[in-house]
């Protein structure tokens, strides 16, 4: 492995090359405008798009195809909103009518107030997807159990999340999340709960294959530079990741050696 993690560490999804690790909305922005700034700074090269929420198609009305091109940046369609896996799997098949796209970010939520997946409508949903030829990165709880079934069922990407959707608490459950990543031959993406860069940095170095979020940087102040600042995160994790830390140690140990001192 190189240690030019920026030419030759590529995310690779469903024989798809990213250059960039970081994958962000389109959700919460003041404008899209402003998306697509944040976009630019933060350089992904993939942008989710809740279908249900996000202007697409109408041209009587701004769209987000004017601002962020999808001929030059990866539409993720996903199913923000959807309750059950038939919602899931009806608004994933109109999107794919209205854009031709097949690799989708599935999510189908359980309780209004936090958010966390139903993973027994996430894991029908994703069969009947994968069924009818969609390629399927799945959000789901930090249960390595839960994630074994999603990527024996076939989805393309595991996407654990690391707090509730929006709460912007950071990685609340390192230990399941490195097991997830231990037991995965399918790329790991943190998704949901990344509040600052250090979130984000912790999460690759648990060895994640990426990070997904939306509020962390549309909430934010200043979205533009959180939006810089994700970036660098993102490439400082995975190369300290990489890199592979030193050993925790109980006693201290002198860079330099005590023997020998004048």
């Amino acid at each position: 492995m190189s240690s030019d993690t920026s030419s030759q560490d590529k995310l690779i999804v469903a024989g798809r090359t990213f250059n960039s690790r970081l994958i962000i909305g389109t959700g919460k922005y003041k404008d899209y405008a402003q998306n697509a700034a944040a976009l630019d700074a933060s350089g992904a090269d993939m942008v989710t798009v809740a279908v249900r929420r996000v202007n697409i198609n109408d041209p009587n009305q701004p769209m987000l195809v004017d601002f962020i091109d999808p001929n030059k940046v990866t539409y993720l369609p996903n199913t923000a909103g959807c309750f059950t896996g038939e919602d899931a799997v009806r608004t994933l098949r109109l999107a794919r009518e209205a854009g031709g796209w097949d690799l989708v970010k599935l999510e189908v939520l359980s309780d209004p107030k936090h958010l966390y997946p139903d993973m027994e409508e996430t894991l029908r949903a994703a069969e009947m997807l994968i069924g009818d030829g969609f390629k399927v990165m799945v959000y789901c709880s930090d249960d390595p159990v839960f994630a074994r079934k999603l990527e024996d069922l076939g989805c393309c990407a595991i996407m654990p999340l690391g707090a509730p959707i929006g709460s912007g608490l950071g990685i609340q459950n390192p230990v399941n999340i490195r097991l997830i990543v231990e037991q995965s031959k399918v790329p790991v993406i943190v998704d949901a709960g990344v509040g600052t860069a250090s979130d984000a940095t912790v999460a690759m170095e648990l060895g994640c294959d990426g990070v997904l979020m939306n509020t962390a940087i549309a909430g934010a102040k200043d979205p533009i530079r959180m939006a810089r600042a994700m970036k660098h995160a993102v490439i400082a994790g995975r190369d300290a990741y990489l890199a592979g830390r030193m050993p925790r140690k109980m006693y201290a140990d002198p860079s330099s050696p005590l023997g020998g001192l004048i």
